[in-house]
């Protein structure tokens, strides 16, 4: 899938799972249509950390290029990336805080 959302038969989740860190960052620049520096200038403010192979390589898994995906929709919105990383924060949080609930409800 690329950034504009159409089909560029790359694997997908089904594949090799949604959290398994399989994609190189060419492979993700190339499907996301941006430029490796921009992935790793992401990498390095800690906004979107992939895993290291053995290599020390990025892979990327189809979470990661999820979340890489709205980050790059917030910044074309004009969203700065200490901004982005509060919204991912605050995100975050609150999936938490509704896993929780749906917790306590199935107790209750």
């Amino acid at each position: 899938m690329r950034r504009d959302g159409q089909d560029d038969g790359a694997p997908g989740p089904a594949a090799t799972g949604r959290n398994v860190p399989f994609y190189t960052i060419g492979q993700v620049a190339s499907l996301l249509e941006v430029p490796t520096a921009q992935l790793r200038r992401l990498d390095e403010q800690e906004i979107v950390q992939p895993e290291r192979s053995d290599g020390n390589q990025r892979r990327y898994s189809q979470e990661e290029i999820d979340r890489l995906r709205e980050v790059l929709q917030l910044t074309d919105e004009g969203v700065t990336l200490p901004g982005v990383r509060k919204v991912l924060e605050l995100r975050r949080r609150v999936d938490e805080l509704e896993h929780e609930l749906e917790r306590e409800r199935g107790e209750a």
